[in-house]
């Protein structure tokens, strides 16, 4: 089979960006507004947005002072720590994921002018855009924390942090300065948005909201009903959900995104956040889902929009989605077979998680390396081909597969005895407070959870 574009396109990037360079850290931009952090991707740490000057120049939402000596940093061929995630992949022999990213259209085009700036500018007008706007969530997945869901938040107002190590998502962090801006209040990075908001519309290409749950909040309503009255024919316009909100709301939502693909806007994704095909274990997972009524709404989703959409779902890579993976793949297949007509409209992605260090893959032993392993190759055997281009997997979804699984037996070189205690702590913990039941859940890796109890009991 023929390499896929989107492939191609990375390993051309690959050899223009040279040791270092990651067109993201000018393009793209993650803004968490509640906390007023911000980060070029999911990868790095994130950091704080100074709120000084934000009135004046509202563009410093993305071109922080901190970002600026990044670009400085890779500018020199020098690779930036706060990377580590893609110089890890790229040492193991990997493309990366700034690879991937540099190799779209919305950061190629600009290869030339970033090669030849200097990293100081401060008129940088990113092309593809990530906010949450508040982190109002009906939610409360295990890997979460209250900067991102109130639902967390009311927890541990409730009963305090988790008993790990370091105690987990202690109140007594989530203050002052850590401290998420609940919707009510006065929020200067939000404000500061609005603001920028005129200047950054006509230069976008992908434009993402995501959360706490996007359709609770009434920001997105606000960019969708802009996006209606102006809509742009280059513009990607994407949101991030649980798909586990009520009817009325979800009826509602649909009603906008409808109309939106009605518009002349050149594609609208969905992302739809789920970690395995197994019900119990997904909800599990993702405290709060009602996986029925998901996936009734991915249905609906696929039935009732009629163009210029897909769906994708955001496969989270811990530890507890190792069993079910395949299983999820398998439903993934079928809704493509389903879907899929004259272009690809389910889609999936695979980032894996890197904290809390006790969900990471890397804690697993070898025998669960080997259950992905496995459906890596059973992925292989079921790849989409010229006559049939819509209905099986692409090369680069078991490439990053791939990826993932030498990233996990990178971390099994360690002693991760700690850790593993601290997965018991926080599980044995999880099922008092919520009424759940890791060994029902997740009956097959009972001898896994015997030893994270044993060096739990012993440390």
């Amino acid at each position: 089979m023929n390499k896929s574009n989107f492939m191609n396109a990375a390993e051309q990037m690959q050899e223009k960006l040279g040791p270092a360079l990651c067109l993201a850290k000018w393009k793209q931009v993650s803004l968490h507004l509640p906390t007023g952090l911000n980060n070029s991707c999911y990868h790095p740490p994130l950091h704080k947005i100074p709120v000084e000057g934000l009135k004046e120049n509202p563009g410093q939402l993305h071109n922080t002072p901190h970002k600026k000596q990044q670009r400085q940093i890779m500018l020199r061929n020098e690779r930036p720590s706060e990377c580590s995630y893609c110089w890890n992949m790229e040492d193991l022999g990997k493309l990366s994921d700034r690879h991937y990213r540099s190799g779209e259209p919305w950061a190629a085009n600009d290869y030339d002018v970033i090669k030849n700036s200097t990293g100081l500018e401060d008129d940088i007008v990113p092309t593809y855009v990530e906010v949450n706007f508040n982190h109002a969530c009906n939610l409360k997945c295990s890997y979460c924390s209250p900067q991102f869901s109130s639902s967390w938040q009311d927890e541990v107002d409730r009963h305090g942090g988790y008993p790990t190590t370091t105690t987990h998502n202690d109140p007594s962090h989530f203050t002052g300065r850590n401290r998420p801006i609940p919707v009510r209040e006065l929020n200067p990075y939000v404000d500061a948005f609005w603001e920028w908001w005129p200047t950054l519309y006509p230069k976008l290409r992908h434009f993402r909201m995501t959360g706490g749950e996007p359709l609770l909040d009434k920001n997105t309503y606000r960019v969708f009903d802009y996006v209606l009255a102006l809509p742009k024919p280059d513009l990607h316009l994407n949101v991030t959900s649980n798909f586990s909100v009520e009817t009325a709301l979800f009826e509602k939502y649909i009603d906008y995104v409808k109309r939106l693909c009605n518009t002349n806007i050149e594609h609208f994704m969905q992302y739809v956040s789920l970690d395995s095909a197994n019900a119990p274990q997904a909800e599990y997972i993702r405290h709060g889902l009602n996986f029925d009524r998901m996936y009734r709404y991915v249905h609906e989703y696929l039935d009732k929009v009629p163009n210029r959409n897909s769906l994708t779902f955001i496969v989270t890579m811990n530890n507890l989605s190792v069993t079910g993976f395949q299983s999820l793949m398998e439903v993934i297949l079928e809704l493509r077979k389903m879907y899929s007509k004259t272009y690809q409209r389910v889609w999936f992605d695979t980032p894996v998680l890197r904290q809390p260090v006790w969900q990471s893959l890397q804690i697993l032993p070898e025998a669960y390396a080997g259950i992905l392993e496995r459906t890596a190759d059973w992925m292989e055997l079921n790849l989409e081909t010229e006559d049939d281009p819509f209905h099986g997997f692409k090369d680069y979804e078991v490439q990053r597969l791939r990826r993932d699984i030498a990233w996990m037996r990178e971390g099994q070189k360690n002693d991760n005895s700690l850790i593993k205690a601290d997965f018991y702590r926080f599980f044995n913990e999880h099922d008092r407070r919520r009424n759940t039941d890791f060994l029902k859940t997740f009956p097959e890796m009972r001898a896994w959870w015997q030893e994270c109890e044993y060096h739990a009991k012993k440390l």
